[in-house]
């Protein structure tokens, strides 16, 4: 058997569901600092962000979610589809690793686009959904560099968000994304409000054909201005 023949066989969960796939990638801050009630509402925005997918029957098959926290750096779930996705109870401790987050999600998401061209399924650009309450405590420099390299108007390798909680580092958000698409400071702790604007926008994507540009529902009820 040739090795082209094998390859489906290693994909099985590519085989069985030959959707285009629409990655997302949730970097989420785990540190002290999110202890108590930041760390308690962002779980329950993680069960919306389940029930909402869940609910739109083309997002189900095509969005992906993978999950990795930062403090310390752990994956705690690789690129799944929203029907198996379960989001799961997060505790704060550690530190805020951001860099090291960064550079190990973006290095995960190119082995699954990677996985996607072996298995010949088509996907869309992919997301990458960052959340703090902080500032790197280690080098972010190169991370930064590579956000904006592959978030940059040539490139578009993937779209990078970043959201700041009360007590983010704005300044260094805003030094880490695209200047096309700057940080979004959060309003209170509407972590609810924003899985829903998160499903929403996914699930507009996933209805659309890939490389199809799509306008994405304004930020409104989570959001903070200035």
């Amino acid at each position: 058997m040739s090795s082209s023949d094998q390859i489906p066989f290693a994909y099985p969960d590519l085989v069985a569901n030959p959707e285009p796939r629409c990655p997302c990638l949730l970097l989420l801050d785990t540190s002290y600092s999110m202890n108590g009630q930041p760390i308690a509402e962002l779980n329950e925005g993680l069960r919306t962000f389940k029930e909402e997918l869940t609910s739109d029957s083309m997002a189900m098959q095509r969005v992906e979610v993978a999950m990795m926290t930062f403090g310390p750096v752990q994956t705690l779930l690789d690129f799944q589809t929203a029907d198996v996705f379960q989001p799961p109870h997060l505790t704060a401790s550690g530190d805020t690793p951001m860099g090291a987050a960064i550079t190990q999600g973006l290095d995960m998401l190119e082995a699954r686009k990677a996985t996607y061209k072996q298995a010949g399924v088509g996907y869309y650009r992919p997301w990458v959904f960052l959340i703090t309450d902080g500032a790197p405590t280690d080098h972010w420099q190169a991370a930064a560099d590579r956000v904006r390299a592959g978030d940059g108007s040539e490139r578009k390798a993937f779209s990078f968000f970043a959201v700041g909680v009360e007590g983010a580092d704005m300044g260094r958000l805003t030094q880490i994304c695209s200047p096309s698409r700057p940080p979004i400071k959060l309003k209170g702790l509407s972590f609810r409000e924003l899985f829903i604007w998160l499903s929403s926008s996914l699930s507009g994507v996933a209805r659309s054909q890939p490389g199809q540009m799509v306008a994405l529902p304004p930020p409104t009820g989570w959001s903070a201005v200035g």
